[in-house]
Order: C-alpha cells, then structure tokens, then sequence
C-alpha cells in the first residue's frame, strides 16, 4: 500500500505544499518555523559516539559471535543507509504514463497504497509520483468526474543514492515536504524504494497499519469463505485450516507452498489481479505479483464463490 511512488543521485525536486503530509516543518504562534522534529532528532543525536563492533582478545585465532539484529534507536540515522531499508526494484508497485483511469482506480485499490511511482516506458524512467488524494479529488474514488490526465497530477520524486544515511535522507524528505524517494545507482536507474515509514521504524521500531500482515501470520480471514494469504504459506497448514484437500497426492513432494501449488496449476507467474480456478471450485485471486514471484493469494472457497454468484 504501502503509498510507491527517481537524475543525479542526491538530487531532490521541490513538490507542492501539502499539509496532510507528516515530517513537514510547522508553523508556531509567533508564525517562526520551528524546523521539524526530525532536524532536532537528528542534531541532538550527531555527537554521539557509535560502539565499536571489533573483536578484542589475546592474539590468535578468534571466534566472533554472529552480529546482533539491528534494533530500533536514534544510532540508526547515521549507522545505516539508504541501501538498507529500500525495497528492491522487483517489489516496487508503479504505473505507466499511459495507464487508463479505471486501472489506476484498481492498482489504488489492491495495493492499498495512496502514493505510486509513475513512469515513462521503463521503471529506470521515473516521472514522478501519483497520489491517491489529487486522483480522489479530481475524479471521486470511483474514477468518475473530469477528463483523466495523469500528467496534471503528477508530483515530484527525491532521488537518493544507495549510500546516503537515513538520517540525511529523513531532513531532505522533511524539508521537501515528500513521503517518498527513489534510490537510483551509479549508471542513474532504479534501485529500490524508500518511504518516510521505512525510515522512521528504524528509530522507533514497527509501525504498523490496516495494510500490514503480521510476519507469522500467513492468512487472514477477511469474509466468510473467503481468506487473503501469503504465497509463502505453508500448503499442509493452510489446507487444515480450510478443511479440504488443494494439491493431489503425486503433487505433495513437488510443493511446500500456496503460492507454488498457483505456480504448479499455471505452469507460470499469474498477473496481479488475475483468478485461477481450482479443480475443487475455489478460486485464487492473484492480490499482489510482481513478474519473479507470486506474493499474496486471495482464496475464495466452493461455498463462497457460489454465494457470489448467486448474488
């Protein structure tokens, strides 16, 4: 969702004034600005010393413990880059130029993101950014209303490079009003993504939102019959959990996964957005895909597809 919406690599294009936007500088009584919570985060914090990961001991071979996970603080603006937190150029949910309205509408939809990259022939050809907020006031969130033109409604990106800290990532996006960057490599294509979320949890830990699945959750059940699950869901597991039978037998030692058994019926990736039929009567509704992997399947079993029908 979530919102993802790239030129030199630190680069960064102004974006008109929003004041929904979260991280922008605010206005005091006295009307002086007050220069952001992050630009004082990350000021009271550039003093401080990092500790030292080396190992110490008498000289010889030494046995070094596996680094520790990364934990949530303030030493995570200076400590780590833009490299990693960014999701890969693969996950990354954008839109042409030429996009119709109606698939607009329905990108914004299964995605659940507000904010969407939008670009020109390739991903390596960014123009900019779409938010769901102009498409809604221009058109309703139906799509309806004036003529569509996606270039009328296109705000700028931030560019970053892969190794610009976090924490100088947070001021520019704070000072150019943005929720989003781009990461762009060394020959000026795209990278990754990174959002103003993606950011800030490494300094206060996950935030989560109507759009997140838990980690070990692998399936909800979002209406009777009907569950949205990850691909990467155990086959045996989610089968008890429906109470039928989904792969044949001589199927069993071929696939450990939902995903792969969608995978197994189609001898390919299916598009997002697509429904793959099940010999059973279910039917798999391709949520979210990218064109390497399958990554969230919404099932809907015999009882309620029939109910939809009849409906």
């Amino acid at each position: 969702m979530g919102d993802t919406e790239p030129g030199s690599s630190t680069a960064a294009q102004s974006a008109p004034s929003d004041p929904t936007k979260s991280g922008e500088s605010h206005e005091n009584h006295n009307g002086r600005n007050s220069g952001g919570w992050f630009s004082r985060l990350f000021s009271s914090f550039s003093n401080t010393p990092e500790s030292s990961n080396e190992p110490t001991g008498p000289s010889g071979p030494t046995i070094v413990d596996p680094p520790a996970p990364v934990r949530p603080g303030m030493v995570n603006l200076r400590r780590m880059r833009v490299e990693d937190v960014a999701i890969p150029k693969a996950e990354i949910v954008a839109v042409p130029t030429d996009i119709k309205k109606e698939d607009l509408v329905q990108v914004f939809r299964e995605s659940g993101m507000t904010r969407l990259p939008v670009y020109k022939g390739t991903m390596d050809s960014p123009v900019g950014l779409v938010h769901l907020k102009d498409f809604a006031l221009e058109h309703g969130f139906n799509g309806k209303g004036e003529r569509f033109n996606l270039k009328k409604m296109l705000r700028p990106l931030i560019y970053a490079p892969p190794s610009m800290p976090i924490g100088v990532l947070l001021q520019k996006m704070q000072s150019e009003r943005m929720h989003m960057a781009l990461v762009i490599d060394e020959y000026g294509g795209v990278d990754g993504l990174v959002t103003l979320e993606d950011c800030v949890e490494q300094v206060i830990g996950e935030i989560e939102d109507e759009h997140d699945i838990e980690e070990d959750l692998f399936w909800t059940q979002t209406a009777p019959g009907i569950l949205v699950a990850q691909a990467k869901a155990p086959l045996d597991e989610f089968e008890t959990a429906i109470g039928m039978r989904l792969a044949d037998e001589e199927d069993d030692e071929e696939i450990d996964t939902l995903g792969g058994l969608v995978f197994l019926m189609t001898g390919r990736v299916p598009a997002r957005g697509e429904v793959i039929e099940h010999p059973s009567g279910a039917q798999f509704e391709i949520v979210d895909a990218d064109p390497r992997r399958i990554k969230r399947i919404r099932v809907r079993l015999p009882h309620a597809v029939t109910a939809k029908a009849d409906a």
